[in-house]
């Protein structure tokens, strides 16, 4: 197992390759950032020992191309100072620990030890997922009878080569579903292809649907084929598709009748063989009604339609939601939190879970990181009852506590960017490219993060 370690001393890259071979492991050396990026492209390492400061470009500017061309691969980063800021930084860019010069062995090989098992399990995750994880459509998302219902739909008609159309709340399990349905289709062996129809820009979202030809448009060097092209054979899944604007939708009605799509600049039609499932969190036929969605394009998309049930009208899932979600992260953190108490399930059953699954998801994971054994009702302080003025929701991690300064960031990181985010579309009256602005982010990145934090634009919209 190679460990490349990037420092621009070469006494320290010395010293750290005698102790890590003495451990067993085989070694790789660069000496900046530059040598370390064309290592990882050549050959991908069990972990990256990756040094902050260095000349020509330091570990802060190469980590997110290390991350970009090897993202399971752990990444460790080393400074001879504790700067908690730049901690903070490297945790956000995606490093998996932060560790001091001079080093100590014993902590530096646990920590190498950690970072191995996490990387495999990340790749044993992925891998699993890919196969839909081995288990039924039932484990993923409930026994209850609503649910129920939903898989008996799904094997209606999965073998069949109906479009359907998927509707539900945020965080009801729809790219779920649509996989299911792939998976259990005569098309399972070629692509499943996913677009989230929300987070492309206006002007954008044909050429990525429809492709396009060289010269197409200023920025257009080389032809490029869009989605349904990608999706050949398969199945294409069209999320949130109540968000693509008019002219759009007449276009992927034509793709829909004619099994052609046009890329932009083409002169001639391209023929397309895809499966289509299409998703939306808005009732599409109250859509049709408003003028905001075409009633042409909505009964050709709901051939077969699937609604799904929100967590809150079958609680019965909950219980076994929380512990398999508990179990996944356990695995992933490598440090089991054994169960949920008693009362914290009960004030778990008795939340209305406004962002659904993915929401239940996201509370069990951060309760997860603060927990040491069991997760109690302190862990869960925004479904406890309200706080005394001025008390934090939780407290603050101890030094030399149970958690990791990488944990304590991931921590702090995620409390910062959901308040920050909400301030944002809270003073843009629900707008996320408003909101984007002034977050000085980009459109796609802050709809990436309102998923994670289970934050509906909605709510922050005029009545």
């Amino acid at each position: 197992m190679k460990i490349l370690v990037v420092d621009d001393e070469p006494d320290i890259r010395a010293v750290l390759g005698e102790c890590l071979i003495a451990a067993g492991f085989e070694t790789q050396e660069a000496g900046d950032g530059e040598e370390a990026v064309a290592a990882v492209q050549a050959e991908r390492p069990a972990v990256i020992l990756l040094d902050v400061v260095m000349p020509r470009q330091g570990g802060l500017e190469t980590l997110p191309e290390l991350k970009r061309i090897a993202p399971d691969v752990p990444v460790i980063m080393c400074t001879a100072y504790m700067d908690v800021p730049t901690a903070v930084r490297a945790m956000q860019l995606g490093a998996y620990d932060y560790l001091t010069k001079p080093f100590d062995p014993a902590l530096l090989l646990l920590t190498i030890k950690r970072a191995v098992e996490r990387g495999e399990l990340l790749a044993r995750i992925d891998e699993l997922k890919s196969q839909g994880e081995g288990i039924s459509l039932a484990d993923r998302m409930g026994g209850s009878r609503p649910i129920e219902s939903v898989i008996q739909q799904v094997a209606q008609v999965a073998r069949s080569n109906f479009t359907v159309l998927v509707q539900g709340e945020t965080g009801t399990g729809k790219e779920l579903v649509a996989r299911a349905i792939h998976n259990q289709s005569p098309r399972r062996d070629k692509p499943f292809v996913a677009v989230d129809c929300g987070a492309i820009p206006e002007t954008l979202v044909e050429s990525e649907l429809f492709g396009y030809e060289k010269g197409a448009f200023t920025g257009a060097v080389r032809r490029k084929d869009g989605r349904f092209q990608a999706a050949a054979g398969g199945t294409l899944f069209l999320d949130e598709v109540g968000n693509l604007p008019l002219p759009t939708q007449a276009k992927l009605l034509r793709a829909l009748e004619e099994r052609q799509v046009t890329p932009l600049g083409a002169t001639r039609a391209v023929s397309v063989d895809a499966r289509i499932i299409a998703a939306s969190n808005a009732d599409l036929e109250d859509a049709t009604r408003g003028g905001r969605f075409r009633p042409d394009l909505y009964y050709r998309l709901n051939e077969f339609g699937i609604s799904l049930p929100a967590l809150r009208d079958r609680r019965e899932d909950v219980a076994h939601l929380a512990r398999r979600f508990l179990d996944e992260v356990s695995m992933e953190l490598h440090r089991p939190v054994h169960g949920i108490t008693d009362d914290a399930m009960e004030l778990l059953r008795r939340h209305d879970w406004p962002g659904n699954v993915r929401e239940l998801k996201n509370v069990i994971r951060k309760a997860a990181l603060l927990a040491t054994d069991l997760i109690t009702p302190e862990f869960l302080p925004s479904l406890a009852a309200p706080r005394a003025a001025g008390q934090p929701a939780v407290a603050a991690p101890a030094v030399g506590g149970e958690l990791s300064l990488r944990e304590v960031s991931e921590v702090a990181t995620a409390d910062a960017e959901r308040r920050a985010i909400r301030q944002a579309l809270e003073a843009a009256r629900g707008n996320k490219s408003q909101a984007a602005r002034l977050l000085r982010t980009d459109f796609t990145t802050l709809h990436a993060k309102m998923k994670r934090y289970a934050i509906s634009a909605r709510d922050f919209q005029d009545p």
